[in-house]
């Protein structure tokens, strides 16, 4: 599988994907990073593996749909079979959603549908939640609101602040991307008729990550004990 990752940010789930496709986890190569921000960590990170490695500021487009079109041409010209958000932090306008749709993922800091947008771990703090996460999900023109693929679960502990709860979710984010691309790469994982499939089967619920990292289906209570 080609992968074209897009990163704003440090790149720790770039270089999560790196080390699992090193490990031989993945069936899948990157063919190009990109970022809207030119000193983004993960630029370098790409650098220094030896991947193509592209930045292009929005600074000077008309438009975000401008700035969209000639990043997405970017991407395109490495003809990827799946783009991965993983850390970028601009909204993707409707016109290279739909140009993309069922081959572009985002890896979002919470368990979807709950938090959306920025904040997230403060956003889980101040509604209480005793039970907060990550999310990996395609990408739609609703903001983080396609269909959820996988989540892994993060108890909110007493005294949690906004760091700690991201630090423990981050540690939880690698993972989960990971076990979410190499399902994706084996195609047990795949976008049929517009909805998310498993084994060949409509997924009724997101797949969790367990503690073996391991993907597995999201049971309700009445299908346990079935």
């Amino acid at each position: 599988m080609r992968l074209a990752v897009l990163a704003s940010g440090r790149g720790s789930n770039l270089l999560a994907i790196l080390a699992a496709i090193g490990r031989g986890e993945i069936d899948a190569r990157i063919v190009g990073v990109f970022s809207d921000r030119p000193d983004a960590p993960a630029l370098e990170h790409a650098r220094h593996a030896g991947l193509h490695a592209q930045a292009l500021s929005p600074r000077g487009f008309a438009s975000r749909a401008d700035f969209d079109e000639r990043l997405f041409s970017m991407v395109d010209a490495v003809h990827p079979d799946l783009i991965v958000c993983a850390g970028y932090m601009r909204l993707i306008g409707d016109t290279v959603v739909a140009a993309h749709t069922g081959r572009m993922i985002n890896i979002h800091p919470s368990l979807l549908p709950e938090f959306k947008g920025l904040r997230t771990h403060q956003q889980a703090l101040d509604a209480r939640a005793t039970v907060h996460g990550a999310s990996v999900h395609y990408v739609t023109s609703e903001l983080d609101g396609g269909p959820v693929i996988t989540q892994a679960r993060v108890p909110v502990e007493a005294g949690d602040d906004a760091a700690s709860l991201a630090e423990r979710v981050l540690q939880r984010e690698h993972p989960l991307l990971v076990a979410t691309l190499r399902e994706l790469a084996t195609g047990r994982i795949a976008w049929i008729d517009h909805r998310v499939h498993f084994d060949g089967h409509p997924l009724l619920a997101p797949l969790l990550l367990d503690d073996v990292n391991q993907l597995v289906p999201n049971r309700t209570p009445q299908e346990s004990n079935a």
